[in-house]
């Protein structure tokens, strides 16, 4: 049996659907930003440092966009796992790089310049060029950080096996440049956007090697983001350079600007680390 209902109640439903959908639109994003356990901010500085940033996504989609510090990097992923976070901006690349590859997240951008490893040693050291390295002592961060898997990757590509050398493993990046300076180890592994190397160029020592580059702060948006939104995002970060204000929002972050077309490249970072 057919059942009708009164056409007055059509409009109703209509008028429902119609205010379900713009509710669904204004929901603000959530914004989820890690620099991992060292980057030194806690979640009111990472709320400062981050929301003209997301002040910029905001106006781009004409909607909300909230700031969610994340300081483990267990919680960061997980948090991508379960589709917590609609944006997530990181560094080190490799997290935003595993949402991509294995939760369904959409590219977005990449921040300017690149991320490098960079090989260190002493200024009165015998080393010239990379062969030199073999046999020599190494320190590296921690075993399974990110940067000692770029600096891993990169010396593997250039013919040395990090693990087949003797290799000292530290938390804090700070100690390698000590730990070269004081002639504990030979060659040390540090970020090119670290404090150390910044310090390390400034104080005159010596860099022997700078690795390929690779994608840096990757910004990566959640399958519920469209691609419209993701359209207007892009634009509105490649443009920030363009004026005062977006420079400001630059600076503040730490970078020099945003790509938005380095997705290739992000997507084959996992399969270069060998993760």
């Amino acid at each position: 049996m057919r059942r009708f209902f009164p056409l007055c109640l059509i409009p109703l439903a209509l008028g429902a659907n119609a205010a379900e959908s713009q509710h669904s639109a204004r929901k603000a994003l959530i914004f989820a930003v890690s620099e991992g356990t060292s980057g030194g901010i806690d979640a009111e500085a990472a709320r400062v440092k981050y929301q003209p940033l997301a002040d910029v996504l905001a106006r781009a989609i004409g909607g909300e966009v909230k700031v969610a510090f994340v300081r483990e990097f267990s919680a960061l992923e997980k948090g991508m796992k379960d589709n917590q976070y609609d944006l997530v901006l990181a560094r080190p690349s490799d997290y935003p790089a595993r949402g991509l590859r294995d939760y369904r997240y959409k590219f977005v951008a990449t921040a300017r310049p690149d991320g490098q490893c960079i090989l260190i040693v002493h200024k009165d050291s015998p080393v010239k060029k990379l062969a030199d390295l073999k046999g020599k002592s190494f320190v590296m961060p921690e075993k399974n950080a990110y940067m000692t898997r770029f600096c891993r990757a990169e010396l593997r590509d250039q013919g040395i096996i990090l693990d087949n050398e003797a290799v000292t493993y530290v938390r804090e990046q700070g100690a390698i440049p000590f730990s070269i300076e004081n002639r504990i180890s030979d060659v040390g592994g540090i970020a090119s956007y670290s404090g150390a190397y910044a310090q390390w160029l400034k104080s005159g020592n010596r860099v022997i090697h700078q690795s390929r580059p690779q994608p840096y702060m990757p910004l990566v948006a959640s399958q519920d983001v469209s691609v419209d939104q993701i359209a207007k995002m892009q634009a509105a970060l490649v443009e920030l350079g363009s004026s005062d204000s977006g420079s400001q929002v630059l600076k503040r972050v730490g970078v020099t600007g945003f790509m938005a077309t380095e997705e290739s490249r992000l997507r084959k970072l996992l399969e270069w680390l060998g993760v």
